[in-house]
């Protein structure tokens, strides 16, 4: 494979010659836009907490959970779906998934409290279980077998392209339109997306092995369970202190929402750069990979929190931290694929489960040290629990 993943091509990989459907780079483009749309509406309630939280009457730590329950549903989602829908064509799977987030930011812009938003959120959870669940298996099946890694890059440059456009632009249109503006245009995001894969999936058989036993087979492996172990720190550390990013540079350098999105700015190209780098890396040298990018967000995070308080010491801590969480989706897929080739829908299904959990987790524990300690805390927490996290992974491949 490409160097996007550093996954070099094997037989026993899904998607091979005599599964295939043909190449249809247009169909891996569309799943990008369907990650960028899903991705923007899982993001956004950290631009918009604290209007959100004042407009449905919420603690801030209370509104975070708009994000923890999000993240449940996904892990389960991730979880079960190749196991609910075993012979579905991935092709309707996909579409019914993105629909599901058209439909949750409607019922999320018209919540009249915060209860329904929380439902709303809940269909989300399960569109970006799924959608991610999904994701690597069906570029395996979509473009020949040297070319899965660029596949990969081009749906993972759809979280790159949120975190530059979507979430700072959200921030600031909801100081000009509203938080419930922004979640419809999220969903009109979801809307295009839907259109683009209904126009060029081509239909995709389901992997023959989408039963609980592959699962079990895959978690038979101590080198599986210690990767996911670590991605559970990394996760869970980077949702702990960026659910409450916005809160946290305001107590810090007390920034307006202006600041604050080009903030975001900064952040998301960073990420870009992470996201464009990573390939090489993970290809050339997956081990200083699988160690420079969670350790690089997490020591962006302790850097925010000791030198927030400039302008200077913020931006430049944002830029660090969003580089290094740019290159953790690739270096995670790749870890993924190489240890379970013939598995990608039971790999990725856990590797989504477990960073979902961290998600959740991260934003609940975030949420009780805001309420509880201050502002700035889950900054520190948060990148110390990414920094072990890279420890682990780089021991992980030493013993691999």
């Amino acid at each position: 494979m490409s160097p996007s993943t550093g996954v070099r091509p094997r037989a026993a990989l899904p998607g091979s010659s005599e599964e295939r459907v043909g190449p249809s780079w247009t169909g891996v483009v569309s799943l990008s836009l369907g990650i960028f749309a899903i991705v923007m509406s899982e993001f956004l309630p950290a631009s918009l907490l604290p209007v959100i939280a004042g407009d449905l009457r919420v603690s801030e730590g209370t509104a975070g959970q708009a994000v923890s329950s999000t993240a449940f549903a996904a892990v389960l989602s991730a979880l079960l779906i190749s196991v609910v829908l075993p012979r579905a064509d991935r092709r309707r799977v996909m579409i019914g998934l993105t629909l599901l987030a058209v439909v949750s930011n409607l019922i999320v812009a018209l919540a009249p409290n915060f209860y329904v938003l929380l439902g709303a959120r809940l269909l989300l959870g399960l569109a970006i279980g799924g959608f991610w669940a999904m994701a690597t298996a069906m570029a395996a099946k979509l473009v020949p077998a040297d070319h899965v890694g660029r596949a990969l890059t081009v749906i993972n440059s759809g979280v790159a392209a949120a975190t530059v456009a979507a979430v700072p632009l959200g921030a600031w249109l909801g100081g000009v339109w509203g938080w419930r503006g922004v979640f419809v245009l999220a969903a009109g995001v979801a809307v295009l997306a839907m259109i683009a894969q209904a126009a060029t999936l081509p239909s995709v058989a389901a992997e023959a092995a989408s039963a609980l036993g592959a699962f079990g087979a895959v978690l038979r492996s101590g080198v599986v369970l210690a990767g996911l172990f670590a991605l559970l720190l990394t996760f869970g550390g980077h949702f702990t202190g960026f659910t409450y990013v916005r809160i946290a540079a305001q107590s810090l350098s007390g920034i307006g929402s202006a600041g604050f999105a080009m903030l975001l700015v900064v952040f998301g190209v960073a990420s870009l750069l992470g996201t464009v780098l990573s390939g090489p890396v993970a290809d050339r040298a997956p081990q200083v990979g699988m160690l420079l990018f969670p350790a690089v967000l997490g020591a962006g995070m302790l850097m925010m929190y000791l030198t927030g308080g400039s302008f200077v010491g913020l931006f430049v801590a944002a830029a660090v931290w969003g580089f290094g969480f740019g290159g953790v989706p690739t270096t995670v897929l790749s870890w993924g694929a190489r240890s379970e080739p013939a598995r990608l829908e039971q790999i990725g299904g856990l590797i989504v489960m477990v960073c979902n959990i961290g998600i959740a987790l991260g934003a609940v524990g975030g949420g009780l040290l805001v309420d509880g300690a201050s502002a700035g805390t889950p900054l520190a927490v948060g990148g110390v629990a990414a920094v072990v996290g890279a420890a682990v992974l780089v021991s992980l491949r030493r013993q691999h």
